[in-house]
């Protein structure tokens, strides 16, 4: 009997520990609520991305969290288009990567989504500031900006959409 617990708490932990991009979406019907009748003006969503990434640096990466005590990468996505951008994302990496338009890496705009192939079941999402760098929750450092011409998201980079 024991040994069987162990495994159950075993297999819990490693499902816990896997990266946001594998939580799953709770609403499956959920669809973003994409306002495209507002123009882009790309200088104030540049301003409140930095605004954004001001209120949250630092805080700790957390898998499943929402609040500035720990965030993922796919929460502080969707609180911050929610919050600044006044845009509803879904709240997992796997449904915000359904979303939108594919762009090719080098004609990436502010604000859009990026995504990335951190393991064989997880995704990363951050969002493009500008000059190859992007805004995310990262596991080892929390919120902060990071480049896309580091070795690790280099390699690691699946693709980016525009909404």
């Amino acid at each position: 009997m024991k040994g069987y617990f162990s495994q159950f708490i075993l297999l819990i932990s490693i499902t816990f520990l896997v990266s946001c991009g594998s939580l799953q979406e709770k609403n499956s019907a959920y669809k973003a609520s994409l306002n495209t009748n507002k123009p882009v003006n790309s200088a104030q969503i540049k301003q409140a991305l930095y605004s954004q990434y001001n209120d949250w640096q630092g805080v700790r990466y957390q898998s499943g969290g929402l609040t500035r005590a720990g965030i993922d990468c796919s929460g502080f996505v969707h609180i911050t288009f929610k919050s600044k951008l006044g845009l509803s994302l879904p709240r997992t990496s796997e449904m915000q990567a359904r979303l939108g338009n594919e762009v090719k890496k080098d004609e990436l705009r502010v604000g859009d989504l990026i995504f990335f192939r951190t393991g064989k079941i997880s995704n990363h999402v951050g969002i493009y500031l500008e000059k190859n760098r992007f805004l995310h929750a990262s596991q080892k450092k929390g919120v902060t900006i990071s480049s896309l011409d580091n070795a690790y998201w280099k390699s690691s980079y699946w693709k980016s959409v525009r909404l």
